[in-house]
């Protein structure tokens, strides 16, 4: 992990790549001015959607350079922890609703040797949080329900996003939005506070592999937009 800053950081959600070439896509979005990998890790139970486990995790690992950013949309988080950090994970997020005994889940993730993160569901308030604080090193508002990529930006989270970023103070805790951050979005949560932008369609839209300029474009295009 680099050292704590809160500059703009864009991190791609692999989610949004082709899964075919997950090592391929990796690199190049890390080539193009990626700062964070997100991989969203959902079990079909917690979330509508099934997508990615310990495995893959640790098979993309050795491509990614910069920080591994995973985040977990399961429940249980507990039984799973191990091997998340068995497969490289640098940040393990685990949601606030997934379980009843989420500072017992944050303390195994930093007991592992990962940076915790705590993540809020659209429906959650920010006040949830607000006990964990001293636990976390990174809070991930959703500002889309989550399970599925593409979905419409909720202006409701924007307060929230404020909200936390007071919470926060001087704490080293980043500050993530996931959902719908593209760049008429990523000014909004920006100037709310938030300092990890998690976009997918919104970078890999119109790119490839093989055009990966047109990743770069479009993280240039959130980050400019972010940074007003």
């Amino acid at each position: 992990m680099t050292v704590f800053d809160r500059q703009i950081k864009i991190a791609p959600s692999i989610l949004s790549a082709d899964f075919a070439a997950f090592g391929a896509e990796v690199r190049a979005i890390e080539a193009q001015g990626a700062d964070w990998v997100h991989v969203d890790v959902m079990d079909g139970h917690f979330v509508p959607n099934l997508t990615f486990g310990p495995q893959l995790v640790k098979a993309i690992r050795p491509h990614v350079k910069t920080v591994m950013d995973v985040h977990l949309m399961i429940a249980p988080v507990d039984p799973y922890i191990d091997a998340f950090a068995d497969a490289g994970a640098d940040i393990l997020t685990a949601h606030v609703e997934a379980g009843p005994h989420i500072h017992r889940t944050l303390q195994a993730i930093r007991g592992a040797g990962m940076k915790a993160g705590v993540a809020l569901n659209p429906g959650t308030p920010a006040e949830a949080v607000a006990p964990l604080l001293d636990d976390v090193d990174l809070v991930l508002v959703m500002s889309v329900n989550p399970g599925f990529g593409g979905q419409k930006f909720i202006h409701a989270t924007i307060d929230k996003i404020a909200a936390l970023r007071e919470m926060i103070g001087d704490r080293e805790i980043h500050l993530e939005v996931d959902g719908g951050v593209d760049v008429a979005t990523a000014p909004l949560v920006a100037k709310a506070g938030a300092d990890a932008l998690v976009a997918g369609s919104a970078v890999f839209r119109g790119g490839s592999v093989d055009e990966a300029q047109i990743y770069g474009e479009n993280i240039a295009a959130i980050r400019a937009a972010a940074r007003g």
